[in-house]
């Protein structure tokens, strides 16, 4: 009787003495200043039944917590079980003490863990419980095992916070789309997780962004990963092992510290059901469909009351989204009946033809537009409209930008005017090459034969009448005017790229990974320049081209297929390159040692 008045102590000392081991957020050198304001964590002083408890019965099981302070649930979705079931589980507060009943009978001899981390806090000031997760068995023992790792963006590398990990003993290709797992668990905001008591068994590994919080992958709406090989965990749970513990969320060097068995990189899969998902009308000539999946297979297209030839089409790089535009001047009717001819997926997953009947409608603006009186129509309603673009920093690189609104029917390139004027301003006359954009059959890149210097003034000129677009209207004057960055701060970063053994594709992105600044596709060895860098930190994000279509392709399921492989380079523990002001960098890049780490 009188062990039993300290039960309370001893699961205390179980749950925190371990964390002692980890570097807290609060000041522990001092006491706080003042004395008032509180600043410890909830601590568990009590669970009923004991962690480790067997047996436990398959219905009506409820677990009760005793904090020492009054607590509330601040995220419910993160009282997790796992294995998790089709409703999670039901959380109350009853004074101090949480108690937790499960909405559907649990499975029989099965070792359950139920994991608290980031789920409540104190009434008074808002201090986050850190963390616990308590384990228990309907069957006769516990399990012991336990396996580690990170989830990855497959683009930025950058942690995942709050995936789901998945573990399945199932081992078929299908069972992450149809039922949910043998165990799982949320990772923290380093994209780490830690899935404790598990069954020394084969498994698969998985990892979701969970968007209907299901535990079941969706593929129209979440993003995925997996490990390609069967796994068996081999560690043992022990309570003071790294993978165990609970961290500090800002403590840098111990998060990153722990040990990683493990790494998913997160992806987007392409849809396989295909089916015509969207249609828009743009303009009079112009519309728009989209469809679900992509590398549609079209075999007619057509327009009621148009020619065939007079039809022009354009697919985006993926081939799921088809731009029309008719290059007839008759008026154009209020509704275009549009006829698609394609392979749809049927309710057995078998891509058949199908014949759709598409009716566009004009938008309402041009429907206004077009009763309104002839004085009040605007000029670019009767023009070839067309934008010019040039970037000072990327101009050498990716030239003059030539966008239409339209297709252009007439065209007058030799007629540009392109000249340029020296630091004493003295004129000359250049020339330029023209390029249409393999992608974008509106687009054409203009560069100057000429190597552009800096402190020169360069100036294109588009003269009147120059270009006819499908409506009939021709284009007016216009010009850009663009000059190389003078700034003497901007620094230059070069990269020999050596031993380039496959064809890749290079990215200086921003620090927070999010803009791409300069991207070259290369295959052999080669020096890239990154010129007019301000000072920062930059990434050097290198993509294996593994089918050489330059472009980042997706991974798959069902056909084993990882997206392809993303690395950035790193020096030392730094994962990206330190840009000083007034600089000339240079950083030599061993491609093929780089893919061998």
């Amino acid at each position: 009787m009188k062990l039993k008045r300290f039960i309370p102590l001893l699961i205390s000392a179980a749950i925190f003495v371990p964390m002692l081991f980890v570097h807290s957020c609060a000041n522990t050198t001092q006491a706080p200043t003042g004395g008032l304001k509180d600043t410890l964590p909830p601590l568990i002083i009590d669970i009923n039944p004991l962690p480790g408890a067997v047996g436990v019965p398959v219905s009506g099981a409820k677990i009760i917590f005793r904090f020492d302070e009054y607590v509330n649930i601040k995220n419910p979705k993160n009282i997790f079980l796992s294995p998790p079931q089709a409703k999670p589980p039901k959380a109350r507060i009853k004074d101090k003490f949480l108690v937790v009943q499960f909405e559907e009978p649990l499975d029989s001899n099965t070792t359950y863990t139920l994991n608290l981390t980031n789920a409540l806090a104190d009434n008074n000031e808002g201090n986050m419980f850190p963390g616990y997760t308590y384990v228990f068995s309907t069957g006769p023992s516990i399990d012991s095992l336990l396996i580690c790792g990170v989830v990855q963006d497959c683009n930025t590398l950058r942690p995942v916070k709050e995936a789901t990990v998945l573990l399945y003993k199932d081992l078929s290709d299908s069972a992450v789309f149809l039922h949910r797992p043998d165990a799982a668990i949320k990772t923290d905001d380093w994209g780490y997780f830690c899935l404790p008591y598990l069954a020394d068994t084969l498994y698969r590994l998985y990892a979701i962004k969970d968007e209907s919080n299901n535990n079941i992958y969706d593929p129209d709406t979440d993003l995925v990963g997996f490990v390609d090989s069967l796994i068996r965990p081999v560690k043992r749970v022990v309570d003071t092992l790294p993978e165990m513990l609970k961290y500090d969320m800002l403590d840098t060097l111990m998060c990153e510290a722990r040990p990683k068995d493990f790494k998913i990189r997160l992806f987007r899969e392409k849809p396989s059901k295909q089916f015509l998902v969207n249609k828009v009308r743009t303009d009079d000539r112009s519309a728009y469909i989209t469809f679900m999946a992509p590398y549609v297979w079209i075999d007619s297209l057509w327009v009621k009351g148009f020619k065939a030839s007079e039809l022009i089409t354009q697919f985006n790089v993926l081939q799921d989204s088809l731009e029309i535009w008719i290059n007839n001047r008759k008026p154009a009717p209020d509704t275009l009946h549009l006829f698609v001819n394609y392979r749809k997926t049927d309710s057995l997953g078998v891509p058949r033809p199908t014949l759709e009947h598409l009716k566009l409608t004009m938008p309402e603006g041009r429907r206004v537009l077009q009763k309104m009186q002839r004085k009040s129509i605007k000029k670019e309603d009767t023009t070839c409209v067309l934008k010019l673009t040039a970037t000072p920093e990327t101009v050498e690189q990716n030239g003059i930008e030539l966008e239409f609104k339209h297709p252009i029917v007439y065209e007058k390139f030799d007629s540009l005017d392109f000249r340029y004027r020296n630091p004493k301003q003295k004129e000359f006359k250049g020339s330029v090459t023209v390029e249409r954009d393999t992608v974008n059959l509106r687009r054409y890149i203009i560069r100057p034969t000429e190597k552009m210097l800096p402190g020169y003034e360069y100036t294109l000129k588009v003269p009147h009448h120059a270009f006819r677009n499908i409506n009939g209207f021709y284009s007016d004057s216009t010009e850009v005017k663009v000059s190389l960055p003078t700034d003497e701060k901007l620094s230059i970063l070069r990269t020999p790229m050596s031993r380039v053994d496959r064809k890749i594709i290079v990215d200086l992105l921003d620090e927070s990974r999010k803009k791409t600044l300069r991207s070259y596709i290369i295959d052999s060895d080669t020096v890239l320049e990154f010129p007019y860098l301000q000072e920062g930190k930059y990434s050097i994000r290198i993509t294996d081209d593994g089918n050489r279509n330059t472009i980042v392709d997706t991974g798959s399921i069902l056909e084993h297929r990882q997206p392809e492989a993303v690395l950035f380079f790193t020096i030392g523990d730094k994962d990206y390159i330190e840009i000083p002001p007034s600089a000339e960098v240079e950083q030599e890049i061993d491609v093929k040692a780089l893919f061998e780490q």
